[in-house]
């Protein structure tokens, strides 16, 4: 009894035939061009097809000029400009990231307060009527939205350096407001990009 058992566990495993080994590679040959090839390009052409403006990146234009895409976020340093979220990360979408700090963190806390109070100065409200959203950054560092409120407390200051009437910019930030994704999913916001450009067709920024 003990010599079979011996014997059976020395007797070598049976080899695949050739004609297992080309199947197997054949099978996995066509799932590499199935799933690495044709799914994705069937889905970069569906893309293309139906949605061409946000396949190619929801790019914007003016004048034949390439000014941003709808979806990053840029620095608008002009004071004739509505300002959006502080980054982390330079407005850089190849390296999108916040700033890595807790909530608890005092360096975050100090930097949140220095913010609060230059803005307040700048706007000439009190610091705690500052938005969060003109305060933090976001996780990604290019967010291009803020707050319908953090774009209402830059009105007066936008409104002054081109020399347009409050009423006029106030109203343009309301026809900006985008609602909520189908009406339930976040909260209604403001394209910045979207929202400047808008304003460049009203009159001329007050800085040369």
């Amino acid at each position: 009894m003990t010599a079979k058992l011996q014997a059976h566990r020395h007797t070598p495993p049976a080899e695949l035939p050739a004609t297992g080994w080309l199947s197997s590679m054949r099978a996995a040959l066509v799932l590499i061009l199935l799933c690495g090839g044709l799914y994705p390009l069937t889905g970069v052409w569906s893309a293309a097809g139906l949605f061409p403006h946000q396949a190619t990146g929801s790019l914007i234009e003016r004048d034949g000029v390439l000014v941003g895409s709808v979806l990053v976020g840029q620095s608008f340093v002009d004071p004739g400009y509505f300002r959006g979220r502080p980054s982390a990360a330079g407005y850089d979408p190849f390296r999108v990231a916040g700033s890595n700090l807790s909530p608890g963190n005092p360096q975050l806390r100090a930097r949140a307060e220095t913010t609060a109070h230059a803005l307040a100065a700048e706007y000439a409200v009190d610091p705690t009527r500052i938005p969060v959203d003109l305060i933090a950054a976001s996780g990604s560092g290019i967010d291009p939205h803020i707050s319908p409120e953090a774009a209402r407390i830059q009105v007066a200051r936008v409104a002054e350096v081109r020399g347009l009437p409050q009423a006029q910019v106030a109203a343009l930030v309301t026809a900006q407001v985008e609602p909520p994704l189908l009406g339930v999913l976040g909260q209604p916001r403001v394209n910045v990009l979207r929202l400047n450009l808008a304003l460049d067709a009203l009159g001329p920024s007050g800085t040369p």
